[in-house]
């Protein structure tokens, strides 16, 4: 489909420039991929339902939770696919992939609210289904 825009000359500049670094065959390309971004940005886990791929990215006081954190993995290993885990000072910061009933995911995500010691719970919902 064939569209146009009005853009801000300076907005398209920078945007030009970008897509051209990253080897972007074409303006339009950067265009598709930008609008992609957007939907997923603006696209809520709570409306979101059938399967899913999604990153949870947490951090969290090791010595408080991590036993508690475990378990939850464990409970949720039917849509947990892998970890990873890093330190940042007295924090640990943990990823974790999943894939699955969008309901599964959001209630692992909700569960790792639950704890005190779990600073922040972010979510990036990479694919609907």
């Amino acid at each position: 489909m064939r569209t146009s825009l009005n853009v801000p000359d300076d907005l398209l500049s920078r945007f030009d420039d970008i897509w051209q670094e990253q080897g972007l065959e074409s303006r339009s390309r950067g265009v598709r991929e930008a609008m992609r971004e957007y939907v997923e940005a603006h696209t809520r886990l709570e409306d979101v339902d059938g399967d899913i791929v999604a990153i949870v990215a947490f951090d969290y006081d090791h010595e408080s939770v991590i036993e508690d954190l475990h378990d939850i993995q464990h409970e949720f290993q039917d849509v947990v696919t892998t970890t990873t885990h890093t330190h940042e000072g007295e924090w640990c910061l943990e990823t974790v992939f999943c894939r699955g009933a969008a309901e599964r995911i959001r209630t692992f995500a909700y569960r790792l609210r639950d704890f005190d010691a779990v600073r922040r719970v972010k979510l990036l919902l990479l694919a609907d289904r």
